[in-house]
């Protein structure tokens, strides 16, 4: 008689449960690789009934742009399952708010107006005082814009303080650019 470790036994365990594993589950486990990041956050699975998925959609809009994409949907889906669904069902009922997914920071430092963090520079790391008027209000933020752009180049077609990522991409300014 052998003995077998825990995750030796736990991996036979798995194994054999794949066979059980309700189309359901296989649907919300692979729903995400299927349709994409984008359409994953505004789209929930709702059920399999009779093996026709219904989808829930966060607005009317989504749920008929995916009613048209539902065939190609379907045979990438498919293609994942063990057992075959025969249609998907996309609507706004069953629809729960998730918030939405905050971008990393990665995604953010890459914006060619970026210039770093400002959280420091506001009040030189100190508490804003929350009793100040509008205008004490406004002439912080302006002189808290003017430091920050007293190092940055200028903008060859309008002379304006401009981020470097900005120079570098478009050789101007976001404004003169749009211009």
């Amino acid at each position: 008689m052998s003995l077998k470790s825990v995750n030796d036994i736990l991996s036979v365990l798995q194994k054999q449960a794949k066979w059980q594993e309700q189309p359901f589950q296989q649907v919300c486990q692979y729903w995400a690789e299927v349709v994409g990041v984008i359409i994953a956050a505004e789209t929930q699975p709702l059920s399999v009934q009779r093996d026709v998925l219904r989808v829930a959609t966060s607005s009317a809009a989504w749920a008929q742009n995916l009613t048209f994409s539902r065939q190609k949907l379907l045979l990438k889906l498919n293609e994942k399952l063990s057992q075959p669904l025969v249609d998907i069902r996309f609507a706004t009922a069953g629809w729960q708010y998730h918030p939405p997914v905050v971008e990393s920071e990665s995604t953010v430092n890459q914006h060619p107006s970026f210039l770093g963090d400002l959280a420091d520079d506001v009040y030189d790391g100190k508490v804003a005082p929350i009793n100040q008027d509008v205008n004490q209000v406004f002439q912080n933020w302006a002189k808290m814009r003017q430091e920050r752009s007293q190092d940055l180049p200028l903008c060859p077609h309008c002379q304006c303080p401009t981020p470097p990522g900005e120079l570098q991409r478009w050789g101007v300014c976001a404004f003169c650019s749009v211009k």
